[in-house]
């Protein structure tokens, strides 16, 4: 969840590891700071609040120095004050270090330090380990292998010692490390993100790894302490993908982004070779010998998965569950021969994710991933790699990954579907088409925004859908809740009667979703009853169905689509409203208070 950042080569390194900062702000976080090595000793500047309360320390310091280390704090241990943002140091200021992750035995180890003598500055359970490091015998490389050992929990790690100038070491268990090559210079970051405005070439740490960093490149040791190599990836994106290009906003962007995205995950998972799936490990008669599904992910993709569900059950006819990552090993869930699991994760090192898939495998059940980031742990897990094309995501409220992993689970039904040997070539063809409604669905932005206008001072917001579409009201007001921290709740529209009505009055307003589907008369019906109550109703939906006009305070049309487009464009509106009803109430949009993009502990 936090953000961290390291350096070393031949340029001044304060403005890279600030800039590098500056594009994972989007992660969340709550405070920021950096150290570094001037030569003669480390240099440690913090601020609490945004990166630009550092950003101003920095420049008025004037530092100089080619190794330096950066973080932004998503507070866990201690309040988000100055004291406890990163990077921290022992008492002699021997060593600086930044953390990602949380120490599950710190106190244990913070009171042998104590009765040692150590004098603690924070309340954090990360300073431990600058005490640690400064405490061991050896070099940094020796120190780092040793106190690795000593942590519980989750964690990485990044340090540097003020005795050891041109050299960083950095090792993980759990959160996620990146590596980056440039010439004569090396990154390490917590998200690819940071490293690509210097270097496409990059490599992931696996968990217990150590790396000692210098400008000429990288020496790991894994967690055996035997010498190792990690395989190189190259991004498949490029710097300008992490900036606005003239939007007011990340999130606005990638909205606008869906049609690109989702044609770019079709072309590499389809592509000349249609829905045969055999180039991405799951050939026909794998899966004609699989007998049943299990999709797990947390927070959007949970929602995806629920549409996923419907999808395979409904056009593979392959029984389906969907869990939450965070609960599925916990439930000790039977996993019968023939099942799959399949992990599905926006950046790939989702920690609850992580640990569900891992339970998977323990128990020799296959996995596979859906992911958008290439070479992430998810992948790397995975014995089949499905993967997303959206290219880089910042805004902390996920869209653009969304609507592509919905496309990559419908892509997987209908091959599992011409895998059983029936095939549906007019819903293949259909979906190649896609892009063309979602930019057609983009072309909303007028009604959305007037529904915004009236939901803005709204206190609560019920979002109703039935069958696939009841995801989808689930991920409506999660995006509404996210970003414009107004109430809101999704429900299936035939459940309403069972609590959420009592609620209604004419200040609790209900956007319903009514395309021309198989249920629309069934979510009428459900709509009418909250008419009765005297709430206003919002649709999205027919525009040509003469009631919903009548009913509707306002309605957003959606265009007529096969029933398994229909999630993954009218998504798409519910984006917009979001997005608009924020902005209109001031809110920080890409970086919504207390949320992180990326949640790599449990």
């Amino acid at each position: 969840m936090c953000g961290i950042v390291g350096y070393v080569g031949f340029r001044q390194a304060v403005p890279l590891v600030l800039e590098a900062l500056r594009c994972l702000e989007y992660r969340g976080y709550d405070s920021a700071g950096l150290a570094v090595h001037t030569g003669s000793h480390l240099q440690v500047l913090r601020a609490e609040g945004k990166l630009v309360n550092l950003l101003e320390k920095a420049y008025a310091a004037s530092i100089s120095g080619q190794v330096a280390i950066g973080h932004t704090r998503w507070a866990t241990h201690g309040p988000p004050v100055e004291r406890n943002a990163h990077p921290h140091t022992d008492d002699r200021k021997l060593c600086a270090v930044v953390h990602n992750g949380i120490i599950e035995n710190y106190l244990e180890l913070k009171q042998e330090l104590q009765r040692e003598g150590a004098h603690f500055a924070s309340d954090t359970d990360s300073e431990v380990i600058a005490h640690l490091l400064a405490r061991e015998q050896g070099s940094l490389l020796e120190r780092a292998l040793r106190v690795r050992r000593r942590l519980g929990g989750q964690f990485a790690v990044v340090a540097m010692d003020r005795r050891e100038p041109g050299v960083l070491v950095a090792f993980r268990q759990g959160p996620p490390l990146v590596l980056g090559f440039g010439e004569g210079e090396t990154l390490v970051a917590s998200d690819p993100a940071a490293v690509v405005s210097l270097t496409r070439r990059c490599l992931h740490l696996e968990d217990g790894d150590v790396a000692l960093l210098s400008a000429q490149g990288v020496y790991i040791l894994d967690a055996a302490d035997r010498p190792t190599s990690r395989a190189e990836v190259v991004l498949d994106w490029d710097a300008g993908q992490v900036e606005r290009g003239g939007y007011k906003h990340f999130m606005l962007k990638e909205i606008h982004e869906q049609p690109g995205a989702c044609a770019q995950t079709l072309q590499v998972l389809v592509g000349e070779q249609g829905f045969d799936f055999s180039r991405w490990g799951l050939p026909p008669e794998r899966l004609q010998a699989l007998a049943n599904v299990h999709l797990v992910a947390c927070g959007t993709s949970w929602h995806a998965a629920h549409v996923g569900k419907f999808y395979l059950e409904n056009l593979a006819g392959i029984p389906c569950q969907v869990d939450y990552a965070s609960e599925f090993r916990y439930r000790k869930p039977i996993l019968p021969p023939g099942s799959l699991v399949v992990g599905i994760t926006q950046s790939g090192e989702t920690a609850d994710t992580l640990a569900a898939m891992r339970f998977a495998k323990e128990k020799q059940v296959p996995v596979a991933s859906v992911c958008n980031v290439r070479g992430a742990m998810a992948e790397r897990l995975a014995d089949v790699q499905l993967p997303t094309s959206a290219g880089p995501e910042i805004g902390v409220a996920s869209t653009k990954a969304f609507t592509s992993q919905l496309v990559a689970l419908l892509a997987l039904a209908l091959a599992w579907r011409r895998a059983r040997g029936e095939p549906d070539e007019t819903l293949e063809r259909r979906l190649l088409q896609l892009p063309y409604d979602l930019q057609q669905a983009l072309q909303a932005a007028p009604p959305v925004e007037a529904v915004a206008e009236d939901l803005q001072h709204a206190r609560n917001a019920l979002y109703l859908g039935r069958g696939v579409l009841y995801p989808i009201a689930l991920e409506g007001a999660l995006k509404l809740k996210e970003i414009s921290y107004v109430h809101a709740e999704g429900y299936p529209a035939g459940e309403m009667k069972h609590g959420p009505i009592a609620l209604l009055d004419e200040n609790f307003p209900v956007i319903g979703l009514c395309p021309a589907f198989e249920l629309a008369e069934k979510t009428l019906s459900n709509l009418e009853e909250v008419r009765a109550r005297k709430a206003p109703v919002y649709v999205v939906g027919d525009s040509e169905h003469p009631r919903l006009r009548e009913l509707a305070k306002k309605l957003i049309p959606l265009p007529r689509l096969p029933w398994p487009l229909l999630p993954i464009v009218s998504v798409v509106p519910l984006q917009l409203l979001a997005y608009q009803v924020a902005v209109l109430r001031g809110c920080d949009v890409d970086q919504p208070r207390n949320l992180a993009k990326s949640v790599t502990v449990e």
